[in-house]
């Protein structure tokens, strides 16, 4: 993980050297991760911010908390950490600004990830330097995933299978949403805590799986979003379950979603869950290299268009180490597919108060087509008690 971390940071020094760009400094959790090899687990935000500098001529430098100093420094190939403290002279600013200097004549940010504290330092700081965005250089560069970062998103999947596996055996009439979720985190866990070892660089990547789990059920799953709950599931209750901000691992996230139906499904749930299926195999039917992406969404939206309904959601989204990656497959976006790429690909239909139709899987563009990472049983699922 570390050398490919080393790697692309070389790589994005190029692309500063070929932009006329200087001087960076990154302060999202997933570019640092992306780029330096390392993150916490605390994801609060505590006006304690961790820096990541990179001029295109030097070496680059960390800026940490002093009480977490010691464990980035067993997680990050970069050797140049500068540590600040809360109380005293050495604070965060002090020691950004001894990285930046005097008088830059530019500074380079991620615009729409920087910390308003780090902003408002920059602004006060160096009056009159332009700020710029090194978002969509760190991006275009973030969208071609290597070998490597495949095979991590491919032990994510595995891991996310075995949360699916869980939830749909967890369902049956008189559960509760939260025993789901107990399920969930404890398969999931068990199958991440399988591929770590407790040696090196491994030793400092937590198996857990956390995060709130979405889950819908009955009439509420047209809601989007909705957390798991005391709700006790019904005879033809509908449930949603979407692992999109649990199913992860060593930072990279998936996309993955099922519907599924307790002991029958209606004649209209039926049909929307059916709608959605088909409009997602679809839009991966239509994944190529060459392929625009809003082309990807149309296909999706044609097969709306025909069983008459009407969506909202974008038809995927670009996945890596952030949640939220660009490009994106919605109208509008004309990003040319290339392989390496990788999406979650959804189908999804609401119809408020009722029920919904929904279905997510997340995948890699191949020279030919596309591979799935993500795998469980694209059909109507219906448990049996």
């Amino acid at each position: 993980m570390l050398s490919e971390a080393k790697t692309r940071t070389h790589q994005l020094q190029e692309r500063m050297k070929e932009a006329g760009i200087d001087l960076a400094v990154l302060t999202d959790e997933s570019s640092i991760a992306y780029l330096a090899g390392f993150w916490g687990y605390l994801g609060i935000e505590f006006g304690r911010p961790t820096m990541l500098v990179v001029r295109a001529d030097d070496a680059p430098v960390v800026i940490t908390p002093l009480m977490e100093s010691e464990m980035v420094a067993e997680m990050t190939w970069v050797t140049d950490l500068r540590r600040w403290e809360d109380m005293g002279q050495n604070s965060w600013g002090r020691a950004l600004r001894g990285v930046i200097g005097d008088t830059p004549s530019e500074i380079w940010i991620e615009k729409s990830h920087i910390p308003a504290i780090v902003r408002n330092f920059l602004d006060e700081t160096y009056v009159g330097v332009p700020l710029k965005d090194i978002g969509p250089v760190l991006g275009a560069q973030r969208m071609i995933k290597s070998p490597f970062e495949v095979s991590v998103m491919k032990q994510a999947g595995e891991i996310a299978g075995a949360m699916m596996a869980a939830a749909h055996g967890s369902l049956h009439v008189g559960a509760a949403e939260y025993e789901s979720t107990l399920a969930v985190i404890e398969a999931g866990t068990r199958k991440a805590a399988g591929f770590l070892t407790d040696k090196g660089w491994e030793r400092f990547v937590s198996p857990m799986i956390h995060n709130l789990q979405i889950v819908q059920s009955g009439k509420d799953t047209s809601m989007v979003h909705r957390r798991a709950s005391v709700k006790q599931y019904q005879r033809l209750d509908p449930v949603y379950f979407c692992f999109c901000n649990m199913a992860q691992f060593k930072q990279y996230k998936l996309g993955f979603d099922r519907m599924f139906h307790i002991v029958e499904v209606s004649d209209e749930g039926a049909r929307v869950q059916q709608a959605a299926i088909d409009a997602q195999q679809a839009a991966i039917a239509a994944i190529r290299p060459g392929v625009l992406a809003e082309d990807v969404a149309a296909a999706a939206n044609e097969v709306y268009a025909e069983r008459g309904y009407q969506t909202g959601y974008r038809t995927g989204r670009s996945i890596g180490v952030a949640y939220l990656e660009a490009p994106e497959l919605k109208t509008g976006d004309k990003t040319v597919l290339r392989p390496g790429m990788t999406f979650a690909v959804d189908g999804g239909i609401s119809i408020d108060g009722v029920t919904a139709g929904r279905i997510g899987d997340s995948i890699v563009v191949t020279e030919t087509g596309c591979d799935y990472i993500t795998n469980y049983p694209r059909q109507l699922l219906v448990t049996e008690s």
